[in-house]
């Protein structure tokens, strides 16, 4: 090949066929990423057909380098530590700037034997794995540069940088950083991920990072009917060619018309989707009575009430110290708002006990529901009439 020709390459300088074979390929790696090694290798929520599962592994080792183990490891160890000295990465720990640009050093630094041995168990040991994969590291990524050079000459060193750096800031970078450090947050789970946008599309789902946090174990990401989760939607392409099959798409519970006495089914019922049913609690008991104490207070409560409905829902690791201030001028000035605070702090403490037996978790729960009754706040009492219709399915199958 003359110079004339690198530099044109065989497609020639084409911006626009080089801008969609970026968009492609970037595409079929954050696939790659969310499907086989997030979902499938850490976490189990589906099974993949081994030649699909061959497929991820190739096309990884080709364009990012990443070894399958090591990546796991990682994940595993992150979800077993989240926001602790622990955490490989941690924006709560490390700071967001750090992780969002150097996240692939905190990455590489938390690679060791010791987090290899603890936390990447069943993971690949075949021979390609022992030989190529993680042998020939960048051997894969050399062949997509050549390839790049070769097919769009000059622009093909952009496309290849923006191969290379597609993975290391959005997946390293943003999903760790960002997402645990700002967005919306469907669930108080006991850690500060939040949903970076309600469509997870340019980083194939990863974007609902609260629902993931919350349900780590889910082949889906998505939870709300505004949400989209463009890997649960290749996982669902996978399924009809059967190549997929997803193993839990979240808690799996059913509400009974007319049921209304607590017993054991309804306790495990409401255990299994305890996230679900304090989000509710935000929705229906504190926001309300936190509007109607706000049209009736005067200018200086109103001020205190402002954002009161969040705060006083929130996460406690989360709650910052002046937001404890507020709460405690809140709950010492307002007692309908103190008793609902207090009610919800009562039965998160209920789920603590989902470790002994069920009879107790039983006790427990049946007194937290005649305490929130006998207070005689209404919307209370309606909440409470909701948790009873709760119960847990028969035969209990996943539902797509």
């Amino acid at each position: 090949m003359s110079l004339p020709d690198w530099w044109y390459g065989i497609v020639g300088l084409n911006p626009w066929v080089a801008i969609l074979y970026t968009l492609v390929v970037t595409h079929v790696t954050i696939v790659s990423v969310t499907v086989y090694l997030h979902r499938f290798s850490a976490h189990r929520a589906l099974e993949l057909h081994p030649s699909l599962q061959h497929f991820f592994r190739f096309w990884l080792w080709l364009t990012t380098g990443m070894v399958t183990v090591e990546w796991t490891a990682i994940h595993r160890k992150h979800h077993a530590t989240t926001e602790t000295e622990e955490d490989p990465h941690s924006p709560r720990i490390h700071g967001l700037r750090a992780i969002l640009f150097r996240g692939v050093e905190f990455y590489r630094a938390g690679v060791t034997a010791d987090t290899i041995d603890r936390y990447g168990k069943g993971t690949p040991e075949d021979w390609l794995e022992r030989n190529v994969y993680s042998r020939f590291l960048f051997t894969g990524i050399v062949i997509v540069a050549v390839a790049d050079i070769v097919l769009f000459g000059s622009i093909g060193i952009v496309v290849f940088g923006v191969q290379m750096l597609w993975i290391p800031f959005f997946a390293a970078g943003v999903i760790n950083g960002v997402g645990h450090f700002w967005g919306y947050r469907n669930f108080e789970c006991p850690d500060a991920a939040t949903n970076i946008v309600p469509w997870g599309i340019l980083i194939g789902g990863e974007e609902l990072h609260n629902n993931h946090h919350t349900y780590p174990n889910s082949a889906k990401l998505s939870v709300r009917p505004w949400e989209f989760d463009l890997g649960w939607f290749w996982i669902r392409c996978f399924q009809s060619l059967g190549l997929a099959k997803p193993l839990y798409t979240g808690p799996v519970v059913e509400r009974v018309n007319g049921k209304n006495q607590i017993d054991m089914d309804t306790t495990w019922g409401v255990l299994n989707d305890r996230f679900e049913v304090m989000a509710r609690y935000a929705e229906e008991v504190v926001g309300p009575l936190v509007e109607e104490e706000y049209r009736r207070a005067d200018r200086a409560t109103r001020q205190m009430l402002k954002r009161a409905k969040s705060i006083l829902c929130r996460e406690e690791m989360l709650i910052k110290e002046v937001e404890r201030q507020r709460i405690a001028r809140i709950v010492d000035n307002i007692p309908v708002l103190a008793t609902i605070y207090e009610m919800r702090i009562e039965l998160q403490a209920v789920w603590s006990k989902r470790g002994g037996n069920g009879e107790e978790l039983l006790i427990a729960f049946r007194e937290w529901c005649s305490t929130a009754e006998a207070t005689g706040i209404q919307a209370l009492r309606e909440f409470v009439e909701e948790l009873k219709s709760y119960s847990v399915p028969r035969l209990a199958a996943a539902t797509f």
